[in-house]
């Protein structure tokens, strides 16, 4: 008799272990209602740059129809965290942030660039992060102030080939990165050593264009979608967009690099990316949201707002999609003889 009330008290004892066991397991991973506890506080999403540019309008974009459409419950902030083209903030992102699930980041192919070319190159580049989603695409722009004597790109580049150092070209980021060759691009093409071009970065692409307002620059480089309002204030002229085909709306008008007969273009994409050493919990919550997010009336209207064409590649796709353009982007910089 004794032998069984020990063997009862053993098994009521082992069944007892195991129910705390599953119930910390549960708590661990989850809330009371059985779903996901992340986010449990606010989330950061930096934009590298100055505010006005296309990383500072597509992270605010995604604050706010997050925030209107009620998919993500939690306070979404844009933190603006200029310097180096985008590689100051990579840098620490990619050490001190990397296992920050509430701080995301916006970025483009400088995220590539940046880590392949040779002049201010940085170590880090989007193999330190975890890609969540591409969400947008765009183009480059050569744009002048609306007074500029400057009509027509082939213009344009003619000064520079007969004086280089008469024309300053100006753009958002860093030597040798993204609008840096957008805007040498046609030069290359045109038959000019785009190293001849002379090129001053700002922080972002709305310092670039108050540069050229302030009659800083002749010449910016820029994102076709950032500069409509200042085409409808007549404040500039754009003169070619680095398209395939011309863009709607302000630009409509507007040639491409291969109209005016310059084998040259340049897609800007867009995207999100988490740090790398990101949870499994924070990346699956995520890569759901943005699922849902561009699937949204209100996203597909801030795109048309905004002069953003719709490209969305989840996160394997993104990430396939990174590596494709690493080669792509490496073969242009070292044509440009800027690869490191």
């Amino acid at each position: 008799m004794k032998k069984k009330i020990l063997t009862l008290c053993m098994m009521l004892i082992l069944a007892i272990v195991l129910a705390a066991c599953g119930s910390n397991s549960t708590t661990s991973s989850t809330s009371g209602n059985g779903s996901s506890s992340y986010p449990e506080r606010n989330i950061t999403i930096v934009a590298p740059s100055g505010a006005g540019g296309g990383w500072d309008l597509t992270a605010r974009s995604i604050a706010k129809i997050m925030s209107e459409t009620k998919l993500v419950e939690k306070s979404i902030t844009v933190e603006n965290r200029a310097g180096g083209g985008g590689a100051v903030f990579m840098a620490e992102y990619a050490t001190k942030e990397a296992a920050n699930d509430y701080m995301l980041m916006t970025k483009s192919p400088p995220i590539i660039i940046n880590n392949l070319k040779a002049e201010g190159n940085s170590p880090y580049g989007y193999k330190d992060t975890t890609p969540l989603a591409q969400l947008t695409k765009d183009y480059g722009a050569i744009v002048v102030k609306a007074d500029s004597p400057f009509n027509s790109l082939t213009e344009l580049l003619d000064a520079i080939k007969a004086d280089p150092t008469s024309i300053t070209l100006a753009g958002g980021s860093a030597p040798g990165s993204m609008d840096h060759l957008v805007g040498v691009l046609p030069a290359y093409a045109y038959g000019i050593d785009p190293k001849q071009v002379k090129y001053v970065s700002y922080d972002g692409g709305g310092e670039a264009i108050a540069a050229l307002l302030g009659s800083n620059a002749d010449v910016i480089a820029t994102d076709a979608s950032s500069i409509g309002e200042y085409v409808k204030s007549g404040d500039v002229k754009v003169l070619a967009v680095s398209s395939t085909e011309r863009l709607t709306g302000d630009l409509k008008d507007v040639p491409t690099f291969k109209e005016l007969g310059l084998d040259a273009e340049f897609t800007i994409w867009r995207g999100l990316f988490g740090p790398k050493e990101m949870s499994e919990e924070a990346f699956n919550y995520w890569t759901s949201k943005l699922n849902e997010l561009v699937e949204t009336d209100e996203w597909k209207s801030e795109l048309e707002r905004s002069g953003w064409q719709y490209e969305y590649r989840n996160a394997e796709e993104f990430t396939a999609f990174l590596q494709e353009q690493e080669a792509v982007i490496g073969d242009l910089l070292k044509a440009l003889d800027m690869h490191k």
